[in-house]
């Protein structure tokens, strides 16, 4: 409805209503933001006629009703509609709503009627509507007679089935393809652990020879769970061999894996891969405190993942070259770092079951527990040699600045070579300097063992002592240790001394140190006691004076 208001001065006001075609409605809601529409001046107006066509229809649900109730119609489709009534129409000679189970809850008298009419579609006595079919009579509701029940039943089964069939295929097929992974997984790890030389260490491991039993098999799964699938945040250091990584086990142990280059890369080279090997059958064999421990390994990979012991202050090299201000590396802590170097290489060549030879001692090799005790590591191309075997003739191999000249021009590698190496390290703790270094313009590169031996022989080591060893106090000690890695560094061989000599050499250089010290306490102490001067200074000079003696002697030699 629209108010109509008059153009003249009445205040009364008309309304009005149109029959509008709903099609006409549907065009102006579809255009709506064509401005044009805005302004009607007129609306097509449609009335259809209908005639009856004889069927049984229900209007009491989803419909439209007069104001009055008296009637109800439903729209069965396009071109069919349901009216209700209540009361009978002449016209009608059927009341159709009391067929059951048809019934009408309030409307009694219900009629079919065709829109179309006299159209083909409607004319013919047998076209119903969707949902309807033809009777012979009239156009009735289609049933679900018991037979087309069952065959709908039927149909859901078979569609349920064929669903449910296709789902277990694809379940089957999943669960097939796994199997088929894990399996072909399985024996990939098998032929690892074959290559890996897994075999000869479980056959080790049964027999409980030496320290091997302590050795343990990890699981590859096990240790990319304990590095985070090796996330790059957990890299404690890089080198030639491999990448390691700091990695916590399911009990909270705290470990450094090893992972080798070749796990990256796509062809392997059979050199390296024999190094990684080596380095576990090596330190299987090894049980030192100076020796970094080797807790297990993974076999199951392309190569063998290590895993050790973690140290957590880094290396050596580290150490010197980057000091710490809080905790200096005073030479008191030197000197003990270099015994601790050579004890365990002097256990190595002389003391291990079979003899091992290091190959690549240097500082950066050497790490640092919680208290700062040196800990020999990197066993990648050590060599294990027979009693009566004097020396291994290989590829040269090592880090330049610490190879031995001698093993450079024969490839002859002795436990002399060893000795350089070490001498190298001795060195680097006396001058804290690297190994190799270059001028501002990188055009000349120093050795640090040559310029080091240049400067015993001008008799200019002072100049090149560590500040920080200066400082110390320790002049005697410092001058002593410098001729014993002179001896070390010599170009020939045979005129090193062996690291069994080494070890007991720097014992004997703290010991001095260490009485020199019980020396000075007691004279202090005699100062402050005249009672027993005579007693106790007698008794401390007689023995620190044999240990001093005995060491001049050594060294001088």
């Amino acid at each position: 409805m629209k108010e109509i208001n008059p153009s003249h001065s009445s205040r009364r006001s008309c309304g009005s209503a149109f029959v509008v075609d709903k099609r006409y409605l549907e065009t102006i809601n579809s255009d709506q933001n064509d401005t044009s529409n805005w302004t009607l001046t007129h609306v097509p107006t449609t009335l259809r006629w209908a005639t009856l066509k004889r069927g049984i229809c229900n209007c009491s649900s989803n419909n439209l009703s007069s104001i009055n109730n008296e009637y109800c119609w439903k729209n069965l489709g396009q071109s069919y509609l349901c009216v209700c009534t209540n009361e009978d129409d002449n016209n009608f000679s059927t009341d159709i709503c009391q067929d059951q189970p048809y019934t009408c809850t309030y409307y009694r008298y219900c009629y079919m009627l065709c829109l179309d009419a006299p159209g083909n579609k409607c004319s013919s006595s047998s076209s119903c509507p969707d949902g309807y079919q033809y009777s012979g009579v009239m156009c009735e509701p289609i049933k679900l007679t018991e037979k087309s029940k069952k065959h709908q039943i039927s149909t859901v089964i078979i569609g349920c089935s064929t669903s449910l069939g296709t789902l277990f295929a694809l379940l089957g097929t999943w669960h097939l393809y796994k199997v088929l992974d894990r399996r072909k997984k399985f024996k990939l790890k098998q032929k690892y652990f074959r290559r890996n030389g897994g075999l000869l260490l479980q056959q080790q491991l049964s027999r409980n020879e030496g320290n091997i039993e302590k050795l343990r098999l990890f699981g590859s799964k096990e240790l990319e769970k304990a590095t985070d699938h090796y996330n790059k945040n957990r890299v404690l250091g890089q080198g030639g061999q491999g990448t390691v990584y700091k990695g916590m086990l399911a009990d909270g142990t705290i470990v450094a894996v090893k992972k080798s280059k070749l796990m990256e890369e796509k062809i392997i080279d059979k050199t390296k891969l024999e190094q990684f090997i080596n380095e576990v059958m090596i330190l299987s064999q090894i049980n030192h405190r100076n020796v970094v421990k080797l807790l297990g390994c993974c076999l199951e990979t392309k190569v063998p993942l290590l895993v050790y012991e973690f140290i957590p202050n880094g290396t050596l090299y580290h150490f010197i070259n980057q000091p710490n201000e809080e905790f200096p590396l005073i030479w008191k802590m030197r000197l003990r770092i270099a015994i601790e170097i050579a004890n365990a290489l002097s256990y190595l060549h002389s003391a291990a079951s079979i003899p091992i030879y290091h190959r690549d001692i240097k500082s950066s090799n050497i790490l640092l527990d919680d208290k700062y005790r040196a800990k020999v590591s990197d066993f990648g191309i050590s060599r294990s040699v027979a009693l009566e075997q004097t020396h291994v003739t290989t590829r040269v191999q090592g880090t330049f600045g610490y190879l031995d000249p001698e093993y450079f021009r024969s490839s002859k590698f002795t436990e002399k070579s060893d000795v350089y190496s070490f001498g190298v390290v001795l060195v680097e703790l006396i001058t804290g300097q690297k190994p190799i270094s270059s001028s501002e313009s990188k055009e000349v590169v120093r050795s640090l063992a040559n310029f080091f031996l240049l400067s015993m022989k001008e008799n200019s080591l002072l100049n090149v002592v560590d500040p920080m060893v200066m400082n110390s106090n320790a002049k005697e000690e410092v001058v002593a240790v410098a001729k014993l890695a002179k001896r070390c560094l010599n170009f020939k061989g045979k005129k090193r001394p062996t690291m069994k000599q080494v070890a007991l050499e720097l014992e004997w250089i703290r010991s001095s140190e260490e009485a020199n010290a019980i020396q000075q306490s007691a004279d202090e102490d005699s100062n402050t006691d005249e009672m027993t001067k005579d007693l106790g200074v007698a008794s401390f000079s007689t023995s620190c004076s044999v240990v001093k003696d005995s060491v001049t002697l050594f060294i001088d030699t």
